[in-house]
């Protein structure tokens, strides 16, 4: 498969490897790039020259990982929702802790975030907002990676802190203003993302104004749904019918509204989502943890596109998109007692080209093929957890950890190259990412 003219030149040729491009079969060959899109992936490389050659003999070449659901703003309140429940984890820990986030905190725990993603080999997350939305941008930004970034929007409901209430007119109105300064920012890998955060904090008038405004920008509305059988509760109670129900009669659900987790769905929901075309992020480690275990392996067979996401480092403390294919994988065939529930293909599609889907971004990234941007990673197998599998396609997804990680490309920019990150001094931003962390915590009252 060849984009580029037959002999013309390349800027980047990797190979040989093995080539995963997980919209088609592996085989061993080469990928090449040029003006950071993929142009060429084939069993032998094209005749031109290269101006860099990647030697990656021995190694797997794989499309990036996409994190659905991944709060950005939240890496330096890791370990604040260990062992309480949601309700009490959201109203005492996370809403003290944003409310003492300043702009700076903000962009440092974008970049700390965004550096954990790098190594493991993810490039593009949906990050459902912040209260300081330019300082996670420029976040974001400085580190290279892809995001799908909005504000955390909330204009009704009980427990709010009273730095977050707002109308629904001023909520909308700083929406709309960070999409004209954000969409297609940082050379297009920034994208606004329409977001709000659950049924209980906003209200009717909010979710369609916010839907229709993802809509008419070509984007994808981010949404909590169905977290907690308590949400049901207060859906029954105030709309008359459950969270998906409603979002549905309310013509909200559709496939640019992106449903995260969606934990407590019946059959009928289900088939809901699937026929409106409505995808879902699915954070196996964050409902383990908070809030259930959701059917995703029933979602898959009902034509359901489903991604992986890691939450956030407070409700899950690993932030890898790697730990989440295992354990989606395990937990499913626990769940229906089957060992061929979603199998490593189809978990493997979930952290790429579905994960792509679901943020709408499935023509843009998620597979290795000519005309799509080059955002791919380079795989060492040579480690003791995963040297010796017999199918090295499905140890993507059994056997895989951040070490395995080599280099990393984003848009055709190496943001890691041999385990080194090129675009930011790591230890210079985790040490502040700390201490900002321990100022964080002691303004918000969360000293432990």
């Amino acid at each position: 498969m060849t984009r580029s003219a037959t002999g013309a030149g390349v800027d980047l040729r990797i190979g040989p490897a093995l080539v995963v491009p997980v919209t088609s079969a592996p085989f061993l060959g080469w990928v090449e790039v040029t003006g950071g899109e993929i142009v060429h992936v084939g069993p032998e490389p094209t005749a031109g020259p290269a101006t860099q050659t990647y030697d990656a003999a021995g190694r797997i070449v794989i499309p990036a990982f996409v994190n659905t659901h991944c709060h950005t703003s939240q890496q330096l309140g890791r370990g604040l929702a260990d062992d309480v429940d949601l309700l009490t984890w959201l109203h005492k820990r996370i809403w003290p802790y944003e409310v003492a986030l300043d702009e700076r905190d903000s962009e440092i725990s974008a970049l700390a975030c965004a550096v954990e993603q790098i190594r493991n080999g993810c490039t593009l997350v949906a990050d459902p907002g912040g209260r300081h939305v330019d300082g996670m941008a420029r976040g974001l930004a400085t580190a290279g990676i892809r995001a799908l970034l909005g504000r955390s929007t909330m204009d009704d409901g009980e427990g709010r802190p009273p730095a977050d209430r707002e109308s629904t007119a001023v909520a909308l109105a700083r929406q709309d203003e960070l999409a004209s300064r954000w969409h297609g920012a940082a050379d297009g890998r920034l994208r606004f993302s329409y977001t709000l955060r659950t049924l209980f904090n906003v209200s009717d008038e909010l979710i369609t104004a916010t839907v229709e405004r993802a809509r008419t920008l070509g984007t994808v509305a981010q949404m909590h749904v169905a977290e907690i059988p308590e949400e049901n509760a207060y859906a029954r109670a105030t709309r008359g019918t459950s969270t998906v129900r409603h979002l549905d009669r309310l013509g909200a659900l559709g496939p640019d509204l992106l449903a995260v987790h969606a934990v407590w769905v019946d059959d009928e929901e289900i088939g809901l989502l699937a026929e409106r075309g409505c995808p879902v992020s699915h954070n196996a480690a964050s409902n383990l943890k908070i809030l259930g275990t959701p059917r995703i392996a029933d979602m898959v067979d009902a034509g359901v596109v489903v991604g992986l996401g890691t939450d956030g480092a407070p409700s899950n403390n690993r932030m890898s998109v790697i730990d989440e294919m295992w354990l989606a994988s395990i937990v499913q065939k626990g769940l229906r007692r089957d060992p061929t529930a979603l199998p490593a293909a189809a978990v493997l599609r979930m952290a790429t080209i579905d994960g792509a889907r679901a943020l709408g971004l499935g023509h843009l990234v998620g597979s290795l093929e000519p005309g799509k941007r080059a955002d791919l990673v380079v795989i060492d197998p040579r480690t003791p957890n995963f040297a010796t599998a017999a199918d090295p396609v499905s140890a993507l997804v059994t056997a895989l950890k951040s070490e395995n990680v080599e280099s990393v490309l984003c848009d055709g920019e190496f943001l890691l190259r041999h385990r080194v990150l090129t675009r930011v001094d790591e230890a210079e931003v985790l040490a502040e990412a700390a201490a900002r962390a321990a100022a964080v915590r002691e303004r918000a009252g969360l000293v432990f």
